[in-house]
């Protein structure tokens, strides 16, 4: 039986690779690649000629079984378009289903664009929750807003440039003028990295149209103020003025307000 090597590769700059990354690469007998085209550009750049094949989100469910059959009989590289396989690509099907059938899955270790935003962010690194892609509709990723809206931890999410500005006004409505940075394109060439706050966020990519792989970093919630009864009563409006159930809405302010639960919900009674 083979082992499932999972091999973090560069997020922009090929330099990024490691030494034992580039012996795994030769020395396997297959390389499963989310992105086949930049997997190749690798190999070619370090003249790899190990046969590579496609894994990627639309083919994950038919290619899962003939890689396992793969792994039966050598070595297999799991590489994903860019970073460390298995966070938020399709390499966490395979890993799962490896580990499911005894086969050893072993890490090498690489860059990552998470962590890579995270140190050079200026917030708080010793705590922090990973968001992965901000959802694509607004009320999924409103949704998904409220539900850490009162998280201390540095928040870490992905988005995509034409959601980016979408992104930043649900994040100034729902979080509200947090710290913030703006890491886009790391390690390659048009590399920056802002920071501000998230109004100020808005006012800059508003002028300076995004382009390229953006990853925001924003900080957490503060000690909360403690609220009033009137404010929890405006909260509850607004939630479900915005559609949110009751339920959720109790839920989420008693979360924000410090209240205890049965004391927002008799507010809400009241609503």
């Amino acid at each position: 039986m083979g082992t499932l090597y999972v091999v973090g590769t560069p997020i922009g700059n090929l330099e990024d690779i490691t030494l034992r990354a580039l012996r795994v690469l030769r020395e396997v007998g297959l390389i499963a690649a989310e992105d086949t085209r930049r997997t190749r550009k690798l190999l070619s750049h370090y003249d790899i000629h190990t046969p590579l094949t496609s894994y990627f989100e639309h083919n994950k469910l038919a290619k899962l079984d003939a890689i396992l059959a793969a792994l039966g009989e050598h070595d297999v590289a799991l590489v994903s378009s860019a970073g460390m396989p298995g966070l938020s690509d399709p390499g966490y099907e395979l890993i799962q289903a490896a580990i499911a059938a005894g086969v050893p899955v072993v890490p090498v270790p690489g860059p990552s664009a998470l962590v890579s935003a995270l140190v050079v962010s200026g917030l708080p690194t010793d705590s922090f929750v990973y968001l992965g892609f901000l959802p694509r509709q607004a009320a999924a990723r409103r949704r998904l807003l409220r539900s850490v809206a009162s998280e201390r931890r540095t928040l870490v999410a992905f988005e995509a440039p034409h959601r980016l500005l979408k992104a930043l006004h649900d994040i100034a409505d729902i979080l509200g003028d947090r710290p913030l940075a703006v890491a886009r394109e790391l390690t390659k060439m048009h590399e920056e990295v802002w920071r501000g706050t998230v109004g100020e966020a808005i006012a800059w990519f508003t002028e300076h149209p995004p382009r390229g792989e953006f990853t925001l970093v924003i900080g957490g919630a503060v000690e909360p103020e403690q609220w009033d009864e009137a404010r929890v009563r405006a909260e509850i409006e607004r939630l479900l003025a915005e559609g949110v159930s009751r339920r959720e809405a109790i839920e989420l302010v008693a979360q924000a307000a410090g209240w205890p639960r049965r004391e927002v919900y008799r507010v809400a009674l009241e609503t």
